[in-house]
């Protein structure tokens, strides 16, 4: 059974959160906002399910590009690996860089960007859609003839090695600023402050920002997040939000310009529509976070329908070849929901009562599904217990939030 190394990876990167969290503890300083840091985690968990379909895009693609129209062979050797590193490194660099440019490319990589704080859950914090683009930048790979079965795990470790650098906690790091990517170049990344947008391209490498001319240090204090903020803790609206306002302004532009719209870059606007639209210096004495608090009294709830979604995602990435197609896709479909509706939860929605309600006991229709397997009887069971205990927790704090959804 094969298992992806960023699936792998991740009790390593709970394990890091908790050391950082431990550091913000001992410093007394702040680093993270519950509904923020439950929102960025719930994004990359989408992000995971939902790439198991599109990690089938860039496997095929790369794989039929490399078995029928490579111009070379490269042999297994330390000088073709550096190679690739630098090959995939450099790819990176100019995805990321389209996709900070162009507005169809940046309706997916906005996601990455809405949190307003900055910590490793934001490395954890990925666009659902992004994986449909992507993948195409990389296909020069196959082309010039890297193997596939070194390629992919090239590309998941330049993907792991940008996890540590979304930290505060580490200032600068001395000559290796020159070369690599380090948390203060993408600090810079993170940056709504007109001076650091569309900045800091790397993958791990600043060798190509320094190169292309898109580098910047980190200068003048940091403000995170996008120009625009989303003042949303919803998983579902974080991936659209964007491609909302694009659609919108597409159906007022005329013309041609129905189509630009999509490949401009953000801020793009029509002359008759007010023209480009240029980012605003940040108020600091006014600025402030979004921190609306729905649920603050049932917050522990709110965490255990979080570690429902955990507990699937971990289910459905290691178990994903071992079960049925349906009970597979059933249950990713069970978890996007669970996902929209801790969204919901957190901004104490009017609909998410019989939303929940129909969640809790959605489990059970799920479960059926997994009748061929040999330990159906237990899993049934065991479903029925979770939906009782879950079902009579909800019913006691119900009346709360209705309550508040009615002041």
């Amino acid at each position: 059974m094969k298992f992806s190394y960023i699936s792998l990876s991740i009790p390593i990167f709970f394990l890091l959160i908790g050391i950082e969290l431990l550091i913000g503890y001992v410093k007394k300083k702040k680093l993270y906002r519950f509904n923020d840091a439950l929102t960025n985690i719930n994004l990359g968990i989408g992000q995971q399910v939902v790439g198991i379909a599109m990690k089938t895009l860039l496997g095929f693609g790369y794989v039929y590009l490399y078995e029928h129209a490579r111009f070379f062979t490269f042999e297994n050797t330390t000088i073709a690996l550096i190679g690739l590193v630098l090959g995939v490194d450099f790819f990176y660099y100019w995805f990321h860089r389209a996709s900070h440019e162009i507005n169809f490319l940046w309706a997916a990589h906005i996601v990455h960007h809405q949190s307003e704080d900055y910590n490793l859950s934001v490395a954890l914090r990925q666009s659902w859609i992004q994986g449909w683009f992507s993948w195409i930048f990389y296909l020069p790979l196959a082309l010039i003839g890297f193997e596939p079965e070194v390629f992919f795990p090239v590309v998941a470790f330049n993907t792991l090695y940008q996890f540590w650098i979304h930290t505060t906690t580490i200032k600068t790091m001395g000559p290796l600023e020159w070369i690599f990517n380090t948390p203060s170049h993408h600090r810079v990344h993170h940056g709504s402050n007109p001076k650091y947008i569309d900045r800091n391209h790397a993958g791990s490498l600043i060798i190509w920002d320094r190169m292309f001319g898109t580098f910047q240090k980190e200068e003048e204090e940091v403000v995170y997040g996008i120009t625009s903020p989303l003042n949303s803790w919803s998983p579902v609206w974080a991936n659209l939000h964007y491609w909302k306002d694009l659609w919108q302004l597409s159906t007022v532009s005329k013309g041609l310009d129905k189509v630009r719209v999509f490949l401009k870059p953000p801020g793009w606007q029509p002359e008759y529509l007010g023209g480009f639209q240029a980012p605003q210096e940040i108020d600091l004495k006014s600025y402030s976070k979004f921190n609306y608090d729905g649920l603050k009294q049932h917050h522990l709830y709110v965490f255990f329908v979080f570690m429902v979604s955990l507990s699937l995602s971990t289910a459905v990435l290691f178990l994903k070849n071992s079960i049925s197609p349906t009970a597979l896709y059933a249950t990713m479909g069970y978890l996007l929901v669970t996902l929209a509706i801790s969204g919901g939860l957190m901004e104490n929605k009017r609909w998410i009562i019989p939303a929940e309600y129909a969640r809790i006991f959605g489990a059970l229709l799920v479960m059926l599904l997994y009748w061929e397997h040999p330990n159906f009887m237990l899993i049934m069971q065991l479903a029925a217990l979770f939906v009782l205990l879950n079902f009579v927790w909800f019913s006691r704090i119900a009346r709360t939030i209705r309550t508040h959804q009615n002041v």
